[in-house]
């Protein structure tokens, strides 16, 4: 039956000759046959391997459960390259530590499931979906870490290093998601690629990561500008995007679906402009839009002709001479607008305050700049229990809790989130969300799950 041929397959990572004698030879896939023959050659080393993984060792519970036992036995797997893979795979065990022929042994017990069942087991099978965090440097690299890398600290503290960058690089972009969300990758010229998160590779929280040119095909002078996490493409939703010269563009998310690995047009960018920020969106969100010399238009996303891949979309914000749009957020997403500027000051202050607008305007101030803020680098919508990562030019992550930021009004300065020194600025900040308000861990994702794609 298919059950047991499941059982028999799964076996076959202890001992694969014994299944090509008994699968290659023999018909029949009788539970107490062929199964409990196997078994009682090896027994002691599978009951001792299965203990150790926490994999249980009765047949029939490993037939009736067998995805979620070889996602256990998959896990080392995650972070292995698919050239690794196959170079794993032809290699004489002999060759290998104990460690490789145990990676090698799963890797054929995947193989012969897949070639067995096609419909039943994919990738995403064997893969637990579990909290990330990405990081992408200024230089193209990428990498995925565990949230148990960060923690909650004061305001105005130092931070902790969160990547070993070599000179002028610098982390651009933070990302919290999932191992099985779908990642967008959407570059300053227009284009877009997809990958699953467990298919970047694994680091640790001071190591560089792989460069994206490894991951996508990217072209001379394309760099990703903005990324975006999605559990599944929806019907009645729609992809927002923004360029710095303030354009705003609306596309159905089904549009994106089929994305090829050498990319797709996601919009049209003229020569002289670069796309900045991408979110989800469902025709009911009232959308904000910020620039680096503390202005902000908001106005309602209906108010965006939705359009196909290839076209440029309309005028957002119409920004004055070297002024341009540093984020997007959106009204769903928090109760204030959270404010940061390039030498650490900062400011919450209530979404509420903001008049709703016509798309296309001037918008309304939002920030005093001065001196000693510098201009403004990036917006996000928070509430009280939301926590933010700030980034530096120079690696440094410090994590802040929103509800000790002051609330202030729009023509204001703020205050000291972080120091920097005299060469370092604010590249950017990342959003996450604490379910426990005293909590010093990353506890849940603002951009991992499927209904808050957009929120980040």
């Amino acid at each position: 039956s298919k059950g047991i041929a499941k059982i028999v397959v799964l076996a076959s990572w202890f001992d694969d000759a014994l299944v090509q004698e008994h699968f290659g030879k023999k018909g029949s896939f009788d539970l107490y046959d062929t199964a409990e023959t196997m078994m009682k050659k090896r027994r002691a080393r599978l009951e001792d391997e299965l203990k150790k993984k926490e994999v249980s060792f009765n047949i029939e519970e490993i037939g009736v459960d067998h995805t979620s036992n070889i996602a256990l036995l998959a896990k080392p797997l995650m972070d292995i390259s698919e050239d690794r893979r196959i170079e794993l795979l032809a290699t004489d065990p002999k060759e290998l530590s104990r460690e490789d022929q145990d990676k090698q042994q799963i890797l054929k017990t995947i193989n012969s499931l897949k070639r067995l069942y096609p419909d039943d087991f994919t990738d995403e099978d064997l893969i637990d979906d579990e909290p990330a965090v990405l990081t992408m440097t200024h230089f193209g690299y990428i990498k995925r870490m565990s949230v148990d890398n960060f923690h909650a600290q004061n305001r105005g503290g130092k931070g902790i290093k969160g990547i070993q960058t070599v000179e002028d690089d610098f982390i651009e972009d933070l990302l919290m998601t999932t191992t099985l969300n779908y990642i967008l990758f959407f570059t300053n010229k227009g284009r877009v690629f997809k990958l699953r998160t467990y298919q970047i590779p694994e680091a640790g929280r001071t190591a560089r990561g792989v460069a994206m040119v490894n991951l996508l095909q990217l072209d001379g002078g394309e760099h990703v500008s903005a990324v975006v996490p999605i559990r599944e493409f929806t019907e009645n939703k729609y992809f927002i995007m923004v360029t710095k010269s303030g354009m705003i563009k609306k596309s159905p998310q089904m549009d994106y679906k089929n994305i090829r690995k050498n990319g797709l047009i996601g919009i049209t960018i003229k020569e002289d402009d670069e796309l900045i920020e991408v979110k989800t969106t469902d025709d009911t969100r009232d959308i904000f839009m910020v620039s680096k010399n503390g202005m902000c238009i908001r106005f309602r996303d209906k108010d965006i002709r939705s359009t196909g891949r290839a076209s440029m979309g309309v005028r957002g914000m119409n920004l004055d001479h070297e002024d341009e749009v540093v984020g997007m957020q959106m009204n769903t997403q928090g109760e204030s607008l959270l404010i940061v500027t390039e030498k650490g000051m900062g400011k919450r202050t209530k979404i509420k305050d903001f008049t709703l607008q016509r798309r296309g305007g001037k918008g309304l101030k939002c920030y005093k700049i001065t001196e000693k803020t510098g201009k403004v680098v990036g917006v996000k919508a928070v509430n009280d229990d939301h926590e933010v990562m700030l980034i530096t030019t120079n690696g440094i992550i410090i994590q802040l809790r929103c509800d000790e930021i002051s609330i202030y009004g729009r023509i204001t300065s703020g205050v000291k989130l972080i120091n920097v020194k005299n060469d370092e600025t604010v590249k950017t900040i990342a959003k996450v969300r604490q379910t426990e308000k005293n909590s010093d861990n990353v506890d849940d994702l603002e951009e991992g799950s499927e209904n808050n794609s957009e929120d980040n």
